[in-house]
């Protein structure tokens, strides 16, 4: 089951670097029009980080120290650099769980979540759906412009 968690998450960030690669402007990236709360070059830097901290950083020890405001806060990225990004993001992901096994799935999750405990099969479910979720609204937005 790790292994079919990992090929998804992989499956769904080279995705997300297919969206990315779309814009024609890499201004585009940038744009928040009214209504709607982030552009996809933060959601991009959000779903990396997010992955990177509790997958890499967590659950396989990368090291990697999360800087979560600048997800958001950040601006004009380029585009070779988010991609860059998610390629990090992928190698985090393939390394961290391919040291896993499956019994680690009804194990509690290292840290509290949601107010509470968790199991790592649940978080990883979960962080499938988050990234998901972004996902969706990077090719929402990325069609928007498209057609303004």
């Amino acid at each position: 089951m790790v292994e079919h968690i990992k090929s998804l998450l992989l499956r769904d960030l080279t995705t997300l670097a297919n969206e990315i690669t779309q814009y024609g402007k890499e201004s585009d990236l940038w744009i928040v029009k009214p209504g709607i709360n982030n552009c996809a070059g933060n959601l991009c830097l959000h779903l990396c980080g997010n992955l990177k901290h509790f997958i890499g950083a967590i659950l396989g020890n990368s090291g990697y120290q999360r800087e979560r405001d600048k997800e958001f806060s950040e601006k004009d990225v380029p585009k070779s650099d988010l991609l860059q990004n998610i390629e990090e993001t992928k190698d985090s992901i393939s390394l961290a769980l391919s040291n896993l096994d499956d019994s680690i799935l009804a194990k509690e999750y290292p840290i509290e979540m949601f107010g509470g405990k968790i199991t790592t099969g649940f978080f990883l479910v979960h962080l499938h759906g988050h990234l998901n979720y972004h996902l969706g609204q990077v090719n929402y937005h990325r069609r928007l412009l498209a057609s303004s």
